[in-house]
Formats: structure tokens, C-alpha cells, sequence
């Protein structure tokens, strides 16, 4: 049971993060933060910031979703907080946001994850115009990959192969073209991209050199 003073402290704790969350906007009551992680969202102008960005590419998405789409949207939503808020596990540890981003702190893996959530809305559901290109691979034209590139924060492809779509974020410099998505990586230079993707069916990765058409 609290005492006087801890419940003294616990109201001014709870009351604080009111104020900061009116003061900074983010997409939860921050007077009911719970943990680490959304108690550092609310106390951290950038994050909150990064939060209510999110928030509102998340309403503008849930906007075009329809039925079942809508429905699997907010369940997916629901998912991704659940694992944001896990971020906790990265103080001092490396934590994987891609293949070789890595980050060993909270607040860097809050910010990552945030910023991945937010730009691969705005891509899957073509909340940005995308600037597609088709590629040629191999030299067959046939053996095609499209590539919807997205000015996002990171930058974003959403790469299409057959019946197969991937999201893909631009890792690094800008000027490396490197970008790496779940089981896919990819080197944009110029009129070509060089692509590795794995297939988890059958564990073999493509190795595709391929050229804008």
C-alpha cells in the first residue's frame, strides 16, 4: 500500500506526464502511461512528436481499409505497440530493427521501430505517390521485379515479385542505395539493382542483377 508521500508522487509523476503529453501530442492519454517505454514517449518531445506523426499516417490508413482490411489493420496496429513497447529489452543490448541496423537503447529503438511503423503505412497503403520502376533481371524480360520507391523517413521500397511483395528501408548512407527488408536486400545504383531474395520455402536466396526497362 502507498503511503502519503508515494501517493503524493505518483499523482505529481501522473500529472507531469499530462502536462508534457499536451505540450508534445501523443496518440495515448499519457496520465495512464504504462511502462517504460510509453512513460519515456510521453517525457520526450522527439518521440512524442514521432508518435503523433504516427498516429495520424495510422488514421489515414484505417481510413482506406475496408471491412476484414480494417479489422486485420487495427489488430496489426495493436501487434506492433505491444512489440514498441518490448523495446524496453534494449538498454544495453543489441536489438535488431534490420539485417545490420542495430540499436542499444531504449529510446533508439523506440524512435527506429516508430519511424519503420510509420513510413511502411504510408507504402503498403499508397499514402504517398509512389515512383514505380520495373526491372528486367538476369537479362530476361520476363524475370521482372517492380520497385515502388517511396519518399518516406527512412525511404522505402515496396518491391513486387510475382504474387510477392516486400517492404524494404533504406539503410545507411543515402548515396549506397542500400536497402534491406525481411529476407531481402538490395543495392539501388542508377538505372540497375542488384537483389538478393531469400525464399523460406526453400531456403535458397536469388541473386538477381536486374535493369530498369
Amino acid at each position: 500500500m502507498m503511503n502519503a508521500s508515494t501517493r503524493r508522487a505518483f499523482v505529481i509523476g501522473a500529472t507531469g506526464l499530462a502536462v508534457m503529453a499536451a505540450a508534445h501530442g501523443t496518440s495515448f492519454d499519457c496520465s495512464k502511461a504504462k511502462g517504460e517505454v510509453e512513460t519515456l514517449v510521453c517525457s520526450d518531445a522527439s518521440l512524442a512528436a514521432l508518435d503523433q506523426r504516427l498516429d495520424t499516417v495510422y488514421q489515414a490508413a484505417v481510413a482506406k481499409a475496408k471491412g476484414k482490411l480494417a479489422n486485420q489493420l487495427r489488430a496489426e496496429q495493436r501487434g506492433w505497440i505491444k512489440g514498441r513497447n518490448d523495446c524496453w529489452k534494449a538498454k544495453g543490448q543489441p536489438t535488431w530493427i534490420t539485417a545490420t541496423w542495430t540499436v542499444d537503447t531504449v529510446r533508439g529503438c523506440v524512435e527506429a521501430q516508430t519511424r519503420l511503423r510509420t513510413s511502411r503505412l504510408q507504402a503498403v497503403w499508397r499514402l504517398l505517390p509512389p515512383r514505380t520502376v520495373t526491372y528486367a533481371c538476369q537479362g530476361n524480360p520476363a524475370n521482372e521485379v517492380v520497385a515502388n520507391f517511396f519518399v518516406t523517413d527512412p525511404a522505402t521500397i515496396q518491391l513486387e515479385r510475382g504474387d510477392r511483395t516486400k517492404t524494404l528501408w533504406q539503410i545507411g548512407r543515402p548515396d549506397a542505395g542500400s536497402y534491406e527488408g525481411q529476407n531481402v536486400n538490395l543495392v539501388h545504383q542508377g538505372s540497375t539493382i542488384r537483389l538478393n531474395w531469400l525464399d523460406t520455402d526453400t531456403g535458397k536466396t536469388d541473386e538477381l542483377d536486374c535493369k530498369a526497362r
